[in-house]
């Protein structure tokens, strides 16, 4: 078991990559903190786990307020007696459409809960892993941070700000032994933004459209993600830090 006696959180794990990456680190040994403000999908998530054998807590929780990050990084300490990894996977988007379309609510909301709230949970986290030796954050990112797609500008440059936030936060905590990297999937229809990311419903054609700029002629699952960030978050990546893991068959080349 490559996370065994770790202790995680992985936030946005209610569902979509953050369900896979939540149970996949169960079935590594480590125990999970499902965080989500979806209470029904996160407690389900949480019970899945634990009825496979696995250490699971669901902890309902709004990633872009500093209050519910103390109030988890505290519970899951009281739970567990420790912290070892956080996954930020929450994430949010408008729907695509031009850029002078989007709306201010829009363009704050996004980067709420995809930048800030990474920003968030290095205040809350970082304390509690100086005090134990280090510790361990993955971000999920995009491709879309790397090779945009038209009409989604402002989801586009927060991930960016996701990847460059990462790298700085590497280069800062790193003499801490705290790592820092991101995962950067590619567009998948298993996650529940993707008819926001095709600007409506994802009919055969519009599949195909995306499908066909993916050299690897598939799109990303949540297996894919689960498996990128159990080997960021785990002993054999060690001497892993600031680096973005493109999960995308080829998207980005």
């Amino acid at each position: 078991m490559r996370l065994k006696d770790k202790v995680a959180i992985v936030t946005g794990a209610a569902s979509g990559f953050g369900e896979g990456v939540a149970k996949r680190f169960a079935r590594e040994g480590a125990r999970v903190v499902v965080a989500d403000t979806a209470s029904a999908g996160g407690e389900r998530v949480a019970g899945e786990i634990s009825s496979a054998g696995g250490r699971a807590l669901f902890l309902r929780a709004d990633v872009t307020r500093a209050q519910d990050w103390q109030v988890l990084v505290g519970a899951t300490l009281s739970a567990f007696d420790r912290l070892d990894i956080v996954v930020n996977n929450a994430g949010w988007t408008h729907r695509a459409k031009p850029l002078v379309e989007t709306t201010e609510e829009e363009f704050e909301r996004v980067y709420a809960v995809n930048v800030k709230s990474v920003f968030l949970s290095a205040r809350a986290a970082v304390p509690v892993f100086r005090r134990s030796g280090g510790g361990c954050f993955v971000n999920i990112a995009s491709t879309a941070g790397v090779r945009p797609r038209p009409g989604l500008t402002v989801y586009n440059s927060s991930k960016g700000a996701v990847i460059v936030l990462s790298r700085s936060m590497a280069a800062e905590l790193g003499p801490e032994r705290i790592r820092v990297n991101c995962v950067n999937p590619v567009f998948s229809p298993y996650t529940g933004l993707s008819a926001e990311f095709a600007g409506g419903a994802l009919s055969d054609e519009a599949l195909e459209r995306f499908r066909a700029t993916i050299p690897l002629g598939r799109f990303s699952t949540a297996e894919d993600v689960a498996g990128a960030c159990v080997y960021l978050a785990s002993d054999e990546a060690a001497f892993v830090s600031g680096v973005c893991l493109e999960v995308d068959g080829a998207r980005c080349v």
